[in-house]
């Protein structure tokens, strides 16, 4: 099936990370620390083995690994959609809005290796495949998701009231970040 990030010629370099699609044996990696529970508490579901993750990830059309120095350290989604728009005009609207999401192993956070990667991830989306808009969404007690958000320029647009139904924690409130291509670029 294609995926709107078949348009970027992979991998992906930047200063010190490689930006690269999803590959066979990556799953087993990325398991490791997506099952760990200070990651698991927050992502949109619990992969209680190998297989339920790959299941998850399907085609991975959506996904992009993060890797430094060679090491799997982090996986993104980019997950295109139609913009809102009127009947009229809905045809400009199409394939115009991605929504981000990122998982990183704990073992390599508070090095800036995630702000890089979404910076990157950024360009990618603007630059390479004209997206106009990006977003993001987190239970607002995820404050290290939502604090990267705002470190790589994100803004806050909404928080929702108990929309989000987590599994050991009940209705949640959640926090939608947006960032606009004229926005990043400026």
């Amino acid at each position: 099936m294609a995926s709107p990030l078949d348009v970027v010629e992979w991998p992906v370099q930047t200063e010190r990370l490689a930006l690269r699609r999803m590959a066979d044996g990556d799953v087993p990696r990325i398991f490791a620390y997506r099952s760990q529970p200070q990651v698991s508490e927050w992502i949109g579901g619990l992969a209680t083995d190998v297989d339920s993750l790959t299941e998850r990830f399907g085609d991975g059309a959506t996904a992009v690994i993060v890797e430094h120095e060679g090491r799997l350290i982090g996986d993104l989604m980019v997950k295109v959609q139609d913009g809102y728009a009127q009947r009229e005009v809905a045809e400009a609207a199409a394939a115009s809005e991605a929504e981000l999401g990122w998982t990183f192993d704990p073992a390599y956070q508070g090095r800036g290796f995630a702000t890089e990667a979404i910076d990157e991830l950024f360009r990618i989306c603007f630059d390479d495949m004209g997206i106009r808009r990006v977003i993001a969404v987190c239970f607002t007690a995820n404050e290290p998701s939502w604090r990267l958000m705002e470190r790589v320029g994100m803004r806050r647009e909404a928080r929702h009231v108990k929309e989000s139904l987590h599994r050991d924690h009940g209705w949640l409130d959640a926090y939608v970040y947006a960032l606009l291509a004229e926005e990043w670029r400026t």
